[in-house]
């Protein structure tokens, strides 16, 4: 089986998430010029931002990049011919099906790697000629599915096996010892977003990381499970007000009113009580900031420690 970094043309087997408001130009930038595969994220962003950090983290890496486009951003349909006119070498997608772009890109020469949360999407995708999927498991920040990432992505790799389509796990993986399990169960590489949030290199505010650095393995909740839009975040009051209204009945109207804008607060300013700390449940395994480059290394050197003490 190709490892995802030959598949890519990248130093080390690692997908950066799209982050939204996280991901710029300059990140995505900076997690390629590091060794992974940085990403651009769209969301929170028009068609024409898209471009302008397209065009600043061409300025500063000549590595591979992608952008991951949020399907169900009103400006979808534009940002996505954005990304075939700068012919990007890798797309991921969220939040829907992409079968509608997946000719455009093709005949761009993008790659494109899907995020699933199910075996029935993934197969649906395949039958369109994508080039791999990334498992998310509910253990990941951000918007989640149900099935865990031990759960979910055996079932995926068995599903795309007779399409010979690599598989990329994602959700819940922030050491070694987890990418060693990642390719046990079959996955080419791994999708990383939490443990990089406390990188020297990330543009979250600082009280946001130090709450990342605090937490404990059971600091993480999911808001909106009943409301049928689930999303991973650090507790803080704004989730424990969420949730106690949403168990209470509350409207999708009263409970979007908590969230409205908290992303932007918790990264920008830092507002760590109302702000929406999306992370996901490896939290608790962040104990300092470093480079970027020193957690890729890490997460590979650790592998391959694990793997020698499993083989005696």
């Amino acid at each position: 089986m190709k490892r995802l970094s030959e598949i890519l043309g990248i130093e080390f087997p690692f997908i950066q998430g799209g982050m939204a408001n996280i991901a710029t130009g300059e990140f995505a930038a900076a997690v390629s010029n590091a060794g992974g595969l940085g990403l651009i994220g769209s969301g929170g962003m028009n068609a024409e931002t898209l471009r302008e950090h397209i065009h600043r983290c061409r300025s500063l890496t000549d590595k591979p990049f992608g952008v991951n486009i949020m399907l169900m951003n009103p400006q979808a349909p534009e940002m996505a011919q954005i990304v075939a006119q700068e012919e990007i070498p890798v797309v991921t997608t969220g939040a829907g099906n992409p079968g509608t772009y997946v000719k455009l890109w093709k005949e761009a020469g993008c790659k494109i790697f899907p995020v699933v949360p199910a075996t029935v999407l993934a197969k649906r995708l395949a039958d369109l000629g994508v080039d791999g999927v990334i498992a998310e498991g509910t253990e990941s920040g951000g918007h989640v599915g149900e099935l865990t990432t031990m759960a979910l992505v055996p079932q995926v790799v068995d599903a795309m096996a007779p399409y010979g389509i690599p598989v990329v796990a994602a959700g819940g993986i922030a050491d070694g010892r987890q990418l060693l399990a990642a390719f046990a169960l079959g996955a080419c590489g791994v999708q990383v977003g939490t443990c990089l949030l406390v990188s020297q290199e990330c543009p979250i505010h600082e009280n946001y990381k130090a709450a990342l650095l605090k937490a404990k393995d059971s600091d993480t909740i999911v808001t909106g499970r009943i409301a049928g839009t689930p999303v991973r975040c650090l507790k803080n009051r704004m989730t424990r007000a969420y949730v106690a209204k949403e168990k209470a009945g509350a409207e999708k109207m009263e409970l979007e009113q908590y969230t409205l804008g908290s992303l932007r607060r918790a990264v920008f300013d830092g507002d760590v009580d109302t702000g929406s700390l999306m992370a996901g449940q490896v939290a608790g395994m962040l104990h300092e900031i470093k480079p970027l480059r020193q957690i890729f290394t890490e997460l590979y050197t650790g592998y391959q420690k694990a793997l020698a003490e499993l083989n005696g």
